[in-house]
């Protein structure tokens, strides 16, 4: 299929699997362009309530009858099976198929300035600073990112200039399918190890990724990584590094405020250029800005549109997203669902004023909790008591390998205190018996463990 297919505003494409955050956000962009856009998910939500206000004929329920004979295209998500009905059916009708990565590839084809923001952790976060940055410099840009961003009133933002703003997921190499002018790598961890073979399988995947960038475009890359070398080694493009004592932008003088939010001075090559003042909390979230603002620099954006971006920038829901208080308990929901990022929303945690630490935990598929078992049992080691729910399959089927209480039991031999529950109003019980003044109560994982925060709440 040519790129020109996308410019032919007369077609009808369909989404198997509608309501997930990047598909519905795609659906959005050929929406406002013009396109017909139909689409199955299997319950109603919010995003699909929103796009069929927009237009889009939506079927609850994956059927081989929701596709019709007038489509023109149907897009699938890597989480699709090819035994899925309606992808089968498509292909029956001689109907071309398209993974979501391939689509997102032939959108980006249409601007001129495209930022992909790759990496293990951190994507969503850095994806909406960089997308403050360019709203506040006036750029117009179009932006696809994996959370609700309240600046753009969702997840997607569609215009007709030359700015593409999106994440660049590695799970089964789909951001090979992207044309990036600049390529953002925060960070090469082991993750989706139900795809690659082993880490060096993965950096192997961002070598590839990198090498997409053109000769006069940037691969931007934290310094502190050692993996990045090869990386670089391996590109043909400009090059621009960074991190917090190492790299072409750098940061001194870094304070942190009563919130946990940082504040610091940016050096580019030994020189400074300006402060800024965030309103994210966590040390992770320097590296992050650091991450955009060499972004911004390859985009010729100020100084001043840059710091104001940035301050601007009041997080992404459901990255320590606070979601209220009650009796004295502060309530944060936050996505980590790897070891590493666990750390670090803990790490942020401690450093936000209370008096002990609840983690409710939901690890997501039984392949990364086995695959990664051991570094899941020392991810919490900087909490006062763990509470651990049964894992979120997602795409995955319980093979009896690993379980929640199986990793319970080996984080009570480190000596925390950790108790294993099966339902969430077994877990909200919990909580509203042991939760005290002055505690604070975080909800973290990929699936629906914010529902035991809101219903704490309620």
């Amino acid at each position: 299929m040519s790129f020109d297919f996308i410019k032919d505003k007369d077609k009808t494409i369909h989404f198997i699997g509608i309501g997930g955050i990047s598909m519905s956000g795609l659906a959005q962009i050929l929406l406002n362009r013009g396109f017909k856009v139909s689409g199955s998910d299997i319950k109603t939500s919010p995003i699909t309530d929103n796009l069929s206000s927009l237009g889009a004929k939506i079927y609850i329920g994956q059927s081989e009858s929701n596709i019709k004979s007038n489509i023109d295209l149907v897009v699938y998500t890597a989480a699709i099976s090819n035994d899925n009905p309606e992808y089968v059916k498509a292909l029956s009708l001689n109907i071309p198929v398209m993974s979501r990565a391939e689509l997102l590839g032939y959108i980006m084809k249409g601007h001129k300035y495209n930022v992909a923001v790759a990496g293990t952790h951190g994507k969503t976060t850095t994806t909406s600073i960089i997308s403050h940055i360019c709203l506040q410099a006036n750029l117009d840009p179009t932006i696809l990112v994996g959370g609700q961003l309240d600046a753009i009133n969702g997840n997607v933002r569609s215009s007709n200039s030359q700015y593409f703003i999106t994440e660049a997921c590695e799970y089964k190499a789909s951001f090979l399918k992207f044309f990036p002018y600049i390529g953002v790598i925060l960070n090469i961890d082991a993750d989706h190890l139900d795809f690659y073979k082993d880490i060096d399988d993965i950096q192997n995947a961002f070598i590839k990724f990198a090498k997409l960038i053109p000769k006069n475009g940037y691969l931007v890359c934290l310094a502190e990584d050692q993996r990045m070398n090869k990386v670089i080694s391996e590109s043909n493009c400009n090059v621009i590094t960074y991190g917090i004592n190492k790299g072409d932008i750098t940061c001194k003088n870094v304070e942190f405020n009563k919130k946990a939010c940082a504040s610091f001075d940016v050096y580019k090559n030994g020189n400074q250029l300006m402060h800024v003042k965030l309103n994210i909390p966590g040390k992770h979230n320097i590296l992050n800005t650091l991450a955009s603002i060499c972004v911004a620099f390859c985009l010729n954006i100020s100084n001043e549109s840059i710091v104001r971006g940035i301050a601007n920038f009041k997080g992404t829901h459901r990255r320590f997203e606070i979601k209220g208080i009650k009796s004295g308990v502060t309530v944060i929901d936050d996505y980590a669902h790897h070891p590493t990022e666990i750390k670090a929303t803990l790490s942020a945690a401690n450093n936000y004023p209370h008096k002990r630490i609840f983690c409710v935990f939901q690890p997501h598929t039984y392949s990364r909790t086995l695959n990664l078992f051991e570094e899941f049992t020392k991810a919490f080691d900087n909490v006062d008591e763990l509470i651990l729910a049964d894992i979120y399959a997602a795409r995955e089927k319980d093979t009896g390998v690993v379980s929640s209480n199986s990793l319970g039991d080996e984080i009570r031999k480190r000596n925390i205190k950790c108790s294993n529950f099966h339902n969430f109003e077994d877990i909200l019980s919990y909580l509203n018996k042991n939760l005290k003044d002055g505690d604070l109560l975080l909800t973290v994982g990929a699936g629906d463990i914010f529902k035991v925060g809101e219903m704490y709440l309620k």
